[in-house]
């Protein structure tokens, strides 16, 4: 397949899926301009994520909605020919998810509901309960949302299914009980980009963070979206602010150069493992 052009996006999405739309039609066109394939967005993309996530009001929950509802349908007339990552909260009878879905133009190519929660997140959303690699045009992608990426398991999973690329949707804010007044000193930033670029190195695949930015309620979005490559080194990244990190990648041959001598997923031992 050669290189490709990868973005991962920073930016604000609220409650109005109307105004989200619009947004995400606008980052899409400006994607399409510098050539993007795979343009991954924020988690909760679709209606905003929660205003306090150690205790949710649950009068002003995210809109719950349905996959193959108009909101998703419509994205995918935005994405035509690239490939787009989107995060909502999904509705599913009395259920709600918090679920990244990938897509083009021809559909819906996949679906991965957060398996992982924080504190408080459970009380409003039911957990996923499995990680699995979709084939897309421009390679075999594994979807993490938010706090997934905390735990190696998540990325290994995905990696042992054979994805080359892993899309990180979240809404990751500043520390809740010890924010800092730097952003670049918030501990949760610190660990924001740990695990990106561990997530890469330890599973030696490009990994494609996007995270949301502004705030909603008491929640302070990091930004930090960035595209990280098979070594762990940070490709492209929007620091704080809001815009789309771009990276020209060939996922197959940095793939390949970083497992040339050490592989790995072939040298794991989970004989040895509890």
């Amino acid at each position: 397949m050669g290189s490709i052009r990868i973005g991962a996006v920073a930016a604000s999405f609220g409650r109005d899926v109307a105004f989200d739309l619009a947004r995400v039609a606008t980052l899409v066109d400006h994607a399409r301009r510098d050539g993007v394939r795979l343009l991954v967005l924020p988690d909760a993309a679709l209606g905003g994520y929660l205003d306090d996530i150690t205790d949710p009001d649950p009068r002003s929950l995210p809109p719950a909605l349905d996959p193959d509802g108009p909101e998703v349908k419509a994205v995918v007339e935005q994405a035509g020919d690239m490939v787009v990552c989107v995060g909502f909260c999904e509705a599913d009878g009395d259920l709600r998810y918090n679920t990244a879905v990938c897509v083009t133009g021809d559909g819906v190519l996949g679906l991965h509901r957060k398996v992982h929660q924080p504190p408080g997140e459970s009380r409003v959303y039911a957990a996923g309960s499995e990680f699995r690699a979709i084939d897309t045009p421009v390679g075999r992608i594994g979807m993490l949302v938010d706090y997934d990426k905390t735990f190696p398991e998540s990325a290994r999973s995905l990696a042992l299914d054979g994805a080359h690329v892993l899309a990180c949707l979240s809404a990751w804010p500043t520390s809740i009980t010890n924010r800092a007044p730097r952003m670049a000193d918030d501990r949760q930033a610190k660990l924001f980009d740990l695990y990106d670029r561990s997530r890469a190195a330890e599973n030696q695949v490009v990994l494609v963070s996007s995270n949301l930015t502004g705030v909603a309620g008491r929640m302070r979005f990091l930004g930090q979206a960035k595209v990280v490559g098979p070594d762990g080194e940070i490709l492209a990244r929007t620091w704080s602010k809001a815009g789309i990190a771009v990276a020209e990648v060939d996922v197959e041959e940095s793939v390949a150069a970083a497992r040339r001598v050490l592989v790995h997923l072939r040298e794991r031992r989970p004989d040895a493992y509890l």
